[in-house]
């Protein structure tokens, strides 16, 4: 009998959905039909729906007003302290008279095995009363001590009144019985997000803004006045119905205990049909003015191009009616009409109105912090606190409401966000993501000239020195390949380059330059700046490069440029004392300098190493920046797989078994792998400048010896040696 009865319900249940997604999709038909005739005919229907909605809720006041002294006649049925479903019984009752004789009721066969007095019944309805109360007593009656505290129940709990006594029973509960069950669990939250839907049309006028005659005046007093009211009728009703009406009717969502009845359509005056009649109109006005301004908003972004995929959604009629964008917007209005049930919906519906007017206020407060020059507020009330307060608000309720559904949104928002940053047009507008970039570039460049930057921190910050041709195209963009090679995208890289004549004259050829090198970097995946001058001379121009380029704290160490080609002609001269300048001025501003030979033979990006070594020549100790440099190749791809090997010299009468056994240690706390060779010279193949500076690490650990310092002091001192790279030196890469 109870799979009979689950059946019948599941049946039913089915049954009422799918009429609400027929008559759902027939009514969603006509209004779009009615917007895509003219927005001119939702104007004139808007006047008539509006006055239909001023009725039903001055009806709503009329109503609680005369429940004061004359209430409905609204019963509802109670075993107990449990609220009964009238489906299968009309007399709130156990016994009936028929007659001269007392039978049992409707009720009893519910709960008993037969109609007999003698028939095994449930063990609560046999300890407790029926008893039938008023569902709404009117505003005088004090209910709303009651209903004032929060009642919030778990799913399939039966709705009991509170304040009612009541025989306990043991039995549990069987679902089949008529009882009036929550079908969700309830809290806060929830009813939050299937609220907060309700108040979202005070955004329709920002919307419809470009069918305004003065938008910038009517949008401020229309959204003010929009809040003022709609919160005042929300919070009024809620407080009303709370002080007229009972609990269990109020948590009943099917309305089971009054056959179907509508609560406050029996609560108004004088008819129930002024509800009936008002919220069908207010329905259809919210999905008209839905209908006629989400399809303009999605016009205006897709003919903007800000949205590229969304451009075909841009065209429509020839007075500029949105014909697309009103077929996609009744589309996803049919998606949930076809899901026909409002919890499910109206959450994900608050997550994506909460997101909007967080974005909103976010926008307004980063514009008003950052003074953009075209950000002029026409309202004289705005602050931007006030921006920041409901942008933490909305943020607040989305977690609260279901954080979950907020991730998801957020993330939605983040791949919109990055799809229209990387495909998007750029507008006259801007992008206050922008001005935050602004900002923030501001106050680090500022951070970084507040002192000199830590020598842990050191890393090559490149200022590539290129040539171009006639053309305007680099000569050699395999130094741009080795750039990329050695920074890997981090720290800073500068490529300059000088064309030589007079600014006025050469300014389009320092333009094509620019670009080309430009168009280079990208190709090259090289994450930096470009600067291209112009100068009577190339010397002058280099010596401008390496004073002027960066900015304030962001400056160049390191200055990276090839070797100087035909440099042994005597015909040109001016090359080898262009670069032996280049070496003065490197010297003098304290910067490191890497000249690279035969840069055409260095690999390209797309090459990869499958094995082979890279060598360094340890001939003049430098502080640790030749195996620094090695080090930070091997980070790359292409030579990932490349092993380093250390190669220093010795005379023949020298211990090069301990020099080796040294230079081993200094790698092995510098944490550098590396193979370490020591070759062994003659005294007239080795420069005396040479000698000395090559057994300078083999001095140093002598002295760390005989000072008897302990291992961390040692290893701290040998991580000195390696930070203190202030110094100029050749570079010479061979491959093996």
């Amino acid at each position: 009998m109870a799979i009979f009865k689950a059946q019948d319900a599941s049946e039913e249940t089915a049954a009422l959905l799918n009429n609400m997604r027929v008559y759902g999709t027939c009514v969603l038909t006509c209004m779009a039909i009615v917007v895509f005739v003219g927005v001119k005919y939702v104007n004139k229907f808007a006047l008539v729906f509006l006055g239909c909605v001023i009725l039903s809720i001055l009806s709503i006041y009329a109503g609680v007003i005369k429940s004061a002294f004359d209430p409905p006649d609204f019963p509802i049925c109670l075993l107990g302290n449990r609220t009964l479903s009238r489906k299968g019984f009309d007399v709130c009752a156990k016994f009936i008279e028929v007659g001269n004789e007392t039978v049992t009721s409707k009720l009893w066969a519910l709960f008993c095995s037969s109609p007999l007095l003698n028939a095994t019944c449930d063990l609560y309805f046999s300890q407790n009363n029926v008893t039938e109360v008023q569902g709404i007593p009117g505003v005088a009656s004090g209910l709303i001590r009651e209903n004032v505290w929060s009642s919030y129940l778990p799913k399939d709990l039966i709705v009991e009144k509170s304040g009612l006594l009541s025989a306990p029973s043991g039995d549990p509960v069987d679902l089949d019985q008529p009882y009036v069950f929550s079908d969700m669990t309830t809290y806060f939250t929830l009813l939050v997000g299937i609220y907060f839907p309700s108040v979202t049309g005070i955004m329709a006028g920002s919307n419809r803004s470009g069918d305004l005659r003065d938008a910038q005046k009517s949008i401020p007093i229309g959204t003010i006045m929009a809040i003022a009211t709609t919160s005042f009728v929300y919070i009024s009703s809620v407080i009303l119905f709370g002080a007229c009406i009972e609990g269990v009717v109020l948590r009943d969502k099917f309305g089971e205990a009054v056959n179907g009845n509508l609560v406050v359509g029996t609560l108004s005056w004088p008819s129930p049909w002024v509800i009936v009649i008002g919220s069908f109109f207010s329905t259809c006005g919210a999905g008209l003015q839905s209908l006629t301004g989400a399809p303009r908003l999605l016009q205006a972004i897709s003919r903007d191009g800000i949205v590229p995929f969304l451009r075909v959604f841009g065209h429509g009629k020839a007075n500029g009616e949105p014909t697309w964008a009103l077929l996609l917007t009744a589309c996803i209005c049919e998606i949930g009409i076809l899901i026909a049930s409002l919890d499910e919906v109206a959450p994900i519906l608050s997550m994506f109105f909460l997101m909007c007017y967080m974005f909103v206020n976010l926008a307004c407060a980063v514009q008003t912090l950052l003074r953009t020059p075209n950000w002029r507020p026409r309202f004289k009330y705005y602050h931007w606190t006030l921006s920041f307060l409901g942008m933490s608000l909305c943020l607040s309720l989305m977690f609260i409401c279901s954080w979950y559904y907020a991730l998801v949104a957020m993330l939605i928002a983040g791949l919109i966000y990055k799809y229209i940053e990387y495909r998007g047009a750029e507008k006259e507008w801007g992008d206050g993501i922008r001005g935050l970039s602004l900002s923030a570039a501001r106050y680090a460049l500022l951070r970084l000239e507040e002192g000199p930057p830590h020598t842990k921190n050191w890393r090559p910050q490149l200022l590539v020195l290129v040539r171009v041709d006639q053309d305007q195209n680099v000569v050699h963009p395999q130094l741009l390949s080795l750039t990329s090679q050695l920074k890997a995208g981090k720290g800073l890289t500068i490529v300059g380059s000088v064309l030589e004549g007079t600014y006025l004259e050469n300014h389009p050829q320092a333009q094509r330059a620019e670009e080309s090198i430009r168009r280079l970097m990208e190709a090259e995946k090289v994450k930096g700046f470009c600067q291209v001058v112009t100068s009577s001379n190339i010397r002058d121009g280099i010596s401008h490069l390496i004073q002027s380029s960066g900015l304030g704290g962001l400056q160049h160490n390191t200055v990276l440029v090839g070797w100087p080609r035909n440099w042994r002609q005597k015909e040109d001269h001016q090359t080898w004392r262009n670069f032996i300048e280049l070496v003065r001025e490197t010297t003098a501003a304290h910067l490191a300098l890497i000249v690279t030979k035969n840069v055409s033979m260095f690999p390209g990006n797309q090459e990869r190493f499958s094995e082979g070594n890279i060598d360094v020549w340890w001939v003049v100790h430098d502080g640790g920046m030749l195996m620094l440099l090695p080090f930070l190749l091997r980070h790359h791809k292409v030579w990932k797989r490349c092993t380093m090997r250390i190669f220093t010299v010795a005379q023949m009468d020298d211990n090069s078994i301990q020099m080796k056994k040294d230079l081993t240690t200094f790698l092995y706390h510098l944490r550098i792998i590396a193979e370490v060779e020591v070759v062994e010279m003659h005294d007239s193949d080795i420069s005396a400048y040479t000698y000395e500076k090559t057994l300078v690490m083999e001095q140093r650990s002598q002295i760390l010896k005989q000072m008897h310092l302990t291992k961390t002091e040692r290893e701290r001192e040998v991580t000195c040696q390696l930070e203190s790279n202030q110094i100029y030196y050749y570079y010479y890469t061979g491959f093996i």
